[in-house]
């Protein structure tokens, strides 16, 4: 009898709920994490611990419970919409691929937790696992800890089948296809200038891809990849735009590279932010913002960029920030997973 195959699909996380206790509880497992901030261990326990952790989590709280309304979800559904969209994918794919695979959910940082989600794997008996972190575009902070994470645990089992990582598909046809599709949406020559933001990285931690000592800004991440910057995060963000503005026939001039979410000045550049403020200063009046990072829409897309960075575009004389939509759970990225499922 031929044993069936397990896809585990894995994305970031979301607290339980929007109650600072729940937010405090989802920030301490997430900013602990060494590859989100790698900084050594003593320093990293004193900065999230005492410091980040305490003084955030009721600032955060906030925001969390704005987002659990203003979800973008059908009506009357509140909560969390990359649980709820995650869990639509789950049920789509496990659909789609049928009665060979089972199709598991789990986050990286709360729940369904991969811990809890991995202990069902294991007692059943699989020929295949594959692991899909739900990241496009490879960063230590995302995709690396959903794999070290993933490898920890099943390094404890005593049998270890054939397990499959998806590493990452920032190039993959029905990906881009699928946020063309997206686009489709809207008009955009309606548009004054159209911004692709990803979520920002420390550029240090992009400086670790590079195994020679030199630096990111050295490898042309900005228009090309190669064999050294291909597992670059600022590399395959820029690599995603250029395939999504070709579909598009998106001329350079009418498009920016931009990263969102920054902590401090030693973030990769330009900001999201201050592209937004740039914008408006030159008198646009019309933002389209894609956020190609992110295959859910989340906290930082719909209240950072649909509602935080259309506040600032109107403080500086702009009229409309345009999000467009996450995959979400759209037909043609659950085709597109299949495809990577069957791939692997």
């Amino acid at each position: 009898m031929k044993l069936k195959t397990a896809v585990l699909l894995v994305n970031l996380g979301t607290p339980d709920s929007p109650s600072v206790k729940d937010v405090r509880k989802y920030l301490f497992e997430f900013l602990n994490d060494p590859r989100v901030i790698d900084i050594p261990a003593l320093a990293r326990f004193i900065l999230v611990n005492l410091i980040i952790v305490p003084f955030r989590a009721p600032k955060s709280a906030k925001i969390y419970e704005e987002l659990w309304t203003n979800n973008g979800l059908p009506d009357g559904i509140s909560g969390s919409p990359i649980l709820y969209y995650g869990k639509s994918v789950q049920d789509k794919l496990q659909n789609s691929l049928g009665s060979n695979f089972d199709v598991y959910l789990a986050m990286r940082y709360k729940n369904p937790s991969i811990d809890d989600v991995l202990k069902d794997v294991y007692k059943k008996y699989y020929g295949k696992i594959i692991v899909i972190p739900l990241f496009p575009q490879y960063a230590s902070a995302t995709t690396g800890s959903v794999i070290d994470k993933v490898m920890k645990i099943m390094s404890k089992w005593w049998v270890i089948p054939e397990v499959k990582f998806s590493s990452q598909y920032y190039d993959n046809k029905g990906f881009i296809n699928t946020i063309i599709e997206r686009a489709k949406k809207y008009d955009i020559n309606e548009y004054d200038h159209i911004l692709f933001s990803y979520h920002g990285l420390p550029v240090r931690q992009v400086d670790k891809v590079y195994k020679d000592g030199t630096l990111c800004e050295s490898h042309n991440c900005e228009t090309e990849i190669n064999e050294t910057n291909k597992h670059c995060y600022k590399a395959t963000c820029y690599a995603t735009t250029r395939s999504v503005a070709e579909k598009l026939n998106l001329p350079k001039e009418k498009y920016t590279v931009c990263f969102q979410s920054r902590l401090d000045k030693k973030w990769l550049e330009p900001f999201t932010d201050k592209m937004i403020v740039e914008q408006a200063k030159k008198g646009a009046k019309n933002l389209l913002v894609f956020s190609p990072a992110f295959v859910a829409d989340c906290l930082e897309t719909l209240i950072e960029i649909g509602v935080e960075y259309q506040k600032l575009f109107e403080e500086h004389g702009g009229e409309k920030v345009q999000l467009v939509e996450s995959l979400n759970d759209h037909p043609m990225w659950i085709e597109t997973l299949k495809e990577i499922v069957n791939n692997n």
